[in-house]
């Protein structure tokens, strides 16, 4: 791949626009996923198991199949579409602000099921006596649960910007493929194989790579919940 290939102007807005869709969707994700999962640590309720599966399921479905549900519920067909539109007066999709909802559901269960982890691996009996002293259960979790699942937070987030980064086909059926505006480097790589611009198309295939690599780097020293780290707190 020769360096002279690349279209340099073409190449950054892609790649920005993905780390900007990235880091907006790994905030809402690990706030929605580290409720979620202090919330199913917690509760009683009857059916758990059938909200936990409901939860985990963009885990295992097509991409676009989850792309097509958040369509036809927030397109402009929609009464939540109809209503976006009227108070932003302007429909969701097909924009950038798409791209970061389709991203957040898709990586939900990874931080989910990460916090999930760093709050069952707390001892009980920590939590007990904040509680005994008169914490509420929203100091408790500031306090004590989030400082001591505080490896598990750190690696909810990174792998939820690690699945945004590389989100293409959810994206692709909300937000669309406007060069500049919804283009983000999946859907830049598929444009690019597709026409031919196979220099363009490694050069934002050995960027998300090597974002990636360093990501999944980190989640691997981070080891969230395991023995060793409780013992050497």
């Amino acid at each position: 791949m020769s360096l002279s290939a690349i279209d340099w102007e073409a190449f950054w807005p892609p790649v920005l626009l993905s780390l900007r869709v990235a880091l907006l969707a790994s905030i809402a994700a690990l706030f929605a996923g580290t409720a979620a999962a202090r919330w199913m640590s917690r509760t009683r309720l009857r059916g758990k198991l059938l909200v936990e599966t409901a939860f985990l399921l963009p885990l295992v479905l097509p991409p676009t199949v989850v792309g097509f549900v958040l369509l036809v519920g927030l397109g402009r067909r929609s009464w939540a579409g109809r209503l976006i539109e009227a108070v932003f007066s302007s429909p969701l999709v097909f924009t950038w602000w798409a791209a970061v909802i389709a991203s957040v559901v898709v990586s939900f269960p990874l931080v989910y099921q990460t916090m999930k982890t760093g709050f069952a691996s707390i001892d009980a009996d920590l939590e007990q006596a904040a509680r005994s002293a008169g914490a509420s259960e929203l100091q408790v979790l500031r306090y004590v649960a989030l400082p001591l699942a505080y490896r598990s937070l750190l690696a909810a987030f990174v792998l939820g910007f690690a699945r945004s980064l590389g989100e293409f086909g959810a994206t692709l059926m909300i937000a669309g493929n406007i060069p500049g505006v919804t283009q983000t480097v999946p859907t830049a790589i598929y444009v690019a194989v597709d026409s031919g611009q196979t220099g363009m198309a490694w050069a934002w295939t050995a960027a998300i790579v090597a974002f990636s690599f360093v990501l999944l780097l980190c989640t691997g020293g981070i080891r969230p919940g395991s023995p060793s780290d409780r013992r050497s707190r």
